[in-house]
C-alpha cells in the first residue's frame, strides 16, 4: 500500500488531528506492562499495536517470519530481517488499520493487539553497540567558532569538505523519561591557572535528530552516497546532553570525552524512513565543491521542525528553540558514505547523530550555548524565569514532526529531567 500524500489513507482508529502518531506513520518501538514482557509495538494515535499478537493471530503467516521475531527486547532482530521484510511489516499493519478493512477491525482478538500507550512503559528501541556524534550544521559550528576561535574564521579549514564527527558512548544512551544526574569534572577559568574539580555549572542540550542504521557491512567495505539509504532504517530525536565548561576544557587536542559522554536522550518510537520519503527536500548548496564521494544524485534532506523546552520544576514548559532538519549542510548519506569510506564496518542498530540543529535567527539555535551566547544573555521563560544553562531541576522536552499536505508524521517527545550532582 502507498502512503504517498495523493492517496488519502482514513484509518478506523481515532487519531486526533495533531497526533504525530498517523496512518502514514507507523513507527516501531519496544513496550512493556505489568502484565507484558518487552515486545515490538507499532503506534497508532493513542494506542499501541502489539505485532506479536497480531502473528499469533496469523496476520503475518504469509513473511514466514522468525518464531518469536516481536518477542524481543530491542528491535535489532527485526531490523535485520531487512529492509524488504520490515517494510512488508509496516504496510501489512497500514492495510489492517484503513478504515474499509474489517480483518482486524472486526476481529475477536483486537482487544488484545490494541492496548493504550499510557498503559504501557517505553524502553530503549534499539541494542546499541556504537554511537557517532556528528557536527553537520553550518550555522552552529559558525556559531560556536565565532565564541571560541576567530570569528573572522568562524569555519575550521577541513568542515566544509567533510562532516566532522566523532565516536561517542552508546552505553550512556538512555530513553526517553530516564532522568540525568548532573555531571562532574574538571573546569578551568580562563583568569585561573589551574583547574578545579566540581559539577559542571554550564550544563547544556543539543537538539539533534539520529539515524539508525538497518543493515551491516563488512571490515574493509564501504557505502556510497546512492546506496546510503538502504543502511538506514529509521531516526529518533537526540538529545545530546553536554556540560560546556568541562568540554571546553577537556577537548584540545582530542575532542569530546566528559563532557559528553554522561548522557544523551533518545525519543522511543522510530519513525522509519519510508514514513519520511515525502518530506524530502534539496539539500543546501555546498561551495566548494564536495569531492566524489560525497557527491549525491538526489536529495537526502528533509523537512523536519523540530523544538526545544525548558520547564523547571512546577511550572509550565517554555519554547526556547524553534528549528528544523533541513537546515544541515551534510546530509544522512554524505555522513554514512564518509563514516565507512575508511573500511570500518557498520552494525544493525548503529546510532548516528546529527550534531546540534541550528538555524539562522537566534530563536532558531538548537543549544542553550547558543541561545545565551556562552552565558552572555539570558533565555527568559514564559513564568519571567531566566537560564543561561540548565539547572537542577528542570526538565528538557524535545519534539518534532514533518506536515505537508494534510500528512502528519511526528517523533513525539524526548525528555528527562536534571537531577542534583551526585
Amino acid at each position: 500500500m502507498s502512503d504517498s500524500p495523493t492517496n488519502t489513507l482514513i484509518s478506523w482508529v481515532e487519531v486526533s488531528k495533531n497526533s504525530d502518531f498517523t496512518i502514514y506513520n507507523l513507527p516501531f518501538g519496544i513496550f512493556q506492562n505489568k502484565k507484558l514482557s518487552p515486545r515490538i509495538g507499532i503506534a497508532i494515535g493513542d494506542k499501541i499495536v502489539d505485532l506479536s499478537i497480531l502473528d499469533q493471530e496469523g496476520f503475518f503467516s504469509d513473511m514466514f517470519l522468525p518464531e518469536g521475531v516481536f518477542l524481543k527486547d530491542s528491535l535489532n532482530e527485526m531490523i535485520a530481517l531487512g529492509k524488504v521484510i520490515t517494510k512488508k511489516i509496516r504496510e501489512r499493519v497500514q492495510d489492517l488499520l484503513t478504515a474499509d478493512n474489517e480483518k482486524l477491525r472486526d476481529h475477536s482478538a483486537r482487544g488484545k493487539v490494541m492496548l493504550h500507550r499510557k498503559e504501557a512503559t517505553m524502553l530503549m528501541p534499539v541494542k546499541i553497540g556504537d554511537y557517532t556524534d556528528f557536527y553537520s550544521s553550518v550555522e552552529h559550528a559558525t556559531n560556536v567558532g565565532k565564541m571560541f576561535r576567530d570569528p573572522e574564521n568562524a569555519l575550521l579549514p577541513n568542515w566544509k569538505h567533510l562532516p566532522v564527527g566523532y565516536h561517542g558512548r552508546a552505553s550512556s544512551i538512555i530513553p526517553s523519561g530516564v532522568p540525568i544526574t548532573r555531571p562532574k569534572g574538571q573546569t578551568k577559568d580562563p583568569e585561573s591557572g589551574s583547574p578545579v574539580f566540581g559539577p559542571s555549572k554550564k550544563l547544556d542540550f543539543e537538539l539533534e535528530l539520529a539515524f539508525i542504521t538497518g543493515k551491516s557491512t563488512k571490515l574493509g567495505d564501504s557505502v556510497s552516497t546512492a546506496d546510503a539509504e538502504d543502511y538506514i532504517f529509521g531516526f529518533v530525536l537526540f538529545n545530546d546532553w553536554s556540560a560546556r565548561d568541562i568540554q571546553a576544557w577537556e577537548y584540545v587536542p582530542l575532542g569530546p570525552f566528559l563532557g559528553k559522554s554522561f548522557a544523551s536522550s533518545i525519543s522511543p518510537w522510530v519513525v522509519t524512513l519510508e514514513a519520511l520519503e515525502q518530506f524530502k527536500v534539496e539539500s543546501q548548496v555546498q561551495e566548494p565543491e564536495v569531492l566524489d564521494y560525497l557527491k549525491c544524485d538526489k536529495s537526502h534532506s528533509f523537512d523536519i521542525q523540530l523544538e526545544a523546552y525548558i520547564q523547571p520544576d512546577g511550572e509550565k514548559g517554555s519554547k526556547v528553540s524553534t528549528t528544523n532538519f533541513k537546515n544541515m549542510y551534510w546530509n544522512v548519506a554524505q555522513q554514512l558514505a564518509h563514516h565507512t569510506v575508511n573500511g570500518c564496518n557498520i552494525n544493525v542498530g548503529d546510532m548516528m547523530a546529527s550534531g546540534t540543529i541550528s538555524g539562522q535567527e537566534p530563536d532558531s539555535y538548537g543549544s542553550m550555548l547558543e541561545l545565551s551566547w556562552n552565558g552572555k544573555e539570558v533565555v527568559k521563560l514564559e513564568s519571567g524565569t531566566e537560564r543561561t544553562f540548565i539547572e537542577d531541576g528542570d526538565t528538557v522536552i524535545m519534539k518534532g514532526f514533518a506536515e505537508k499536505d494534510g500528512v502528519r508524521v511526528g517523533f513525539g517527545e524526548v525528555k528527562a529531567k536534571v537531577l542534583p550532582a551526585k
